[in-house]
């Protein structure tokens, strides 16, 4: 079996590196024909962009998408500073360099890789695939009968911040940092998996239909992990298929099917706040002009916010969405399962937590606020402040940086709950109601209590489990997601997730230690 995995872990790298590989390969030459219709369907006016494309970009080859993003933005820089300076707003370029950069190049790509897009896609996803899968199946056989097995997790590289977990650490952040702000370096990722866009949406895959092709495929594979690593808890099994089902048809195909019949891309299980730009304008007038779908898609999301979340908090926790809906948590349960260990569970990271989850909560709310005001009244500012101004700051800030570059990113180095911890504004909210008004608890029963740690060691949200377990006391923190580890790792079945009644969920139990109190005086009140 260890070969067998050796053998998995192989080809995983081969395929590994031969995705990486892609970035470099494959030449570009922009037609006259395809800028001269861009510039069309933008509607560009500017004869400084245009004469500059014409004449360092249109009919020259070049020989990697690096070159020719740099003669683009270079040319778009230029003509917009210029303009700027000159206050010639109409002829200014507002679209991102590198977006309008990537439109170009994937337009303009050609060679081996264009021409040959699934051999790639098996050369790099089938490889991935396969070989992980190899690596995976045979821990039925190596992991020895089903139970907890954690045993040398902190002596491992690739789970105790050695050297592979930078390896990841680096590869994940350059991946995201490329896919939010360097679209055009990546054309040729989006190339293999055209095939498959063509077939869902029929349209060509542009850098986020790669994102979530990668993102299920990930998912997917790391749940067969979960699936073997926790056999012996039928809760895991579940809550992995749940959180698997919801990713793939609900944030990947339904959406791109949507496309295909010209109905708005929507994931109908995403919530505001954490649906961020559910009510910017440019949203809000292409749901307006779908027709009956659209407001349907409209009326949906306020009831999803305002009626369903808080209602299923109430009768489930938060769990029912964090852990068994969303695809964010999705990928920290099953990608970052090998890396919950390492979540921070000191009482300063627990102060930065409350601080900095609500502070993303009020940012969110005050710059929807500002958002819809600006909707309806038609100002482009509030007090000041303009609109399009501080949605630029959050997506930039918490859309890219937070939730994609650090979210996931740092899973190999701050554990696999970072963005739902520290960032996610609906999880700030779930929190309050779960806290305040709720039926979910986990209670514990002390008397069993061995104090081994692996509640505290495993859980995913910092909380120290331990601290409630021997005292026997709830837990009922607005942080927790119930993912249900710190049960499935306890050796005594000390914990259990319940939903019961209010009355009683919050136990406080005072436990006296002999430094606390004078043992004489206790003795002689009784």
């Amino acid at each position: 079996m260890k070969q067998i995995q050796y053998i998995g872990l192989g080809l995983f790298l081969t395929g590994l590196a031969i995705f990486i590989s892609l970035i470099f390969l494959g030449k570009y030459e922009l037609s006259q024909d395809v800028f001269d219709e861009v510039v069309t369907n933008k509607g560009i006016k500017s004869e400084l962009f245009i004469n500059d494309m014409n004449t360092n970009v249109v009919g020259n080859e070049f020989s990697n998408p690096f070159s020719f993003s740099s003669k683009v933005t270079t040319a778009l820089e230029s003509a917009n500073t210029t303009h700027k300076e000159n206050s010639e707003w109409d002829k200014v370029i507002w679209t991102k360099p590198h977006s309008f950069s990537y439109e170009l190049a994937k337009s303009s790509g050609n060679g081996i890789i264009k021409d040959n897009k699934m051999l790639f896609w098996i050369l790099t996803f089938g490889l991935g695939i396969l070989g992980a899968l190899l690596f995976i199946i045979p821990q039925v056989v190596t992991l020895g009968r089903p139970g907890i097995k954690n045993n040398g997790i902190y002596h491992h590289a690739s789970t105790s911040r050695g050297w592979i977990g930078w390896f990841v650490f680096i590869f994940l952040v350059s991946f995201y940092v490329l896919l939010y702000f360097y679209p055009d370096f990546i054309v040729n990722w989006t190339y293999i998996v055209d095939p498959f866009s063509m077939a869902l949406s029929g349209n060509l895959a542009s850098q986020w239909f790669l994102y979530g092709f990668l993102y299920s495929t990930v998912m997917t594979v790391m749940a067969v992990r979960m699936y073997i690593k926790y056999r012996h808890n039928k809760y895991q099994i579940l809550r992995t298929t749940s959180v698997l089902f919801f990713q793939i048809v609900f944030a990947f195909l339904i959406p791109e099917i949507l496309v295909r019949f010209e109905k708005p891309w929507y994931d109908f299980k995403n919530a505001f706040p954490l649906d961020y730009d559910f009510f910017f304008s440019w949203n809000l007038n292409q749901l307006i002009e779908s027709g009956g779908f659209g407001l349907f898609i409209l009326v949906w999301g306020i009831v999803l916010t305002v009626v369903v979340v808080p209602v299923m908090v109430y009768f489930f926790g938060k769990r029912w969405y964090c852990s068994w809906v969303c695809g964010c948590g999705g990928l920290a349960e099953t990608l970052g399962d090998p890396y919950r260990q390492l979540s921070d569970k000191s009482l300063k990271a627990w102060q930065l937590e409350r601080w900095l989850v609500h502070g993303v909560l009020v940012f969110a709310l005050v710059m929807t606020g500002f958002t819809l005001y600006s909707y309806f009244s038609g100002a482009d500012a509030v007090l000041g402040i303009k609109t399009q101004t501080i949605q630029d700051i959050y997506g930039f800030l918490i859309g890219a940086i937070f939730a994609g570059v650090i979210g996931t990113g740092f899973y190999p180095i701050f554990g696999n709950r970072v963005w739902c911890r520290f960032g996610c504004p609906l999880a700030a909210y779930l929190g309050f109601v779960q806290r305040f008004k709720s039926r979910f608890r986990i209670t514990t029963n002390g008397g069993q209590c061995i104090s081994c740690g692996n509640c505290s060691t495993y859980c995913e949200q910092g909380i120290d489990v331990r601290a409630y377990a021997q005292k026997g006391e709830n837990i009922i923190r607005s942080s927790c997601v119930g993912c249900g580890i710190c049960a499935a790792v306890c050796p005594r079945g000390v914990l259990k997730l319940e939903n019961g009644p209010e009355n009683g969920r919050i136990n406080p139990t005072e436990i006296l230690l002999g430094n606390d109190v004078d043992l004489m005086d206790l003795l002689n009140q009784k």
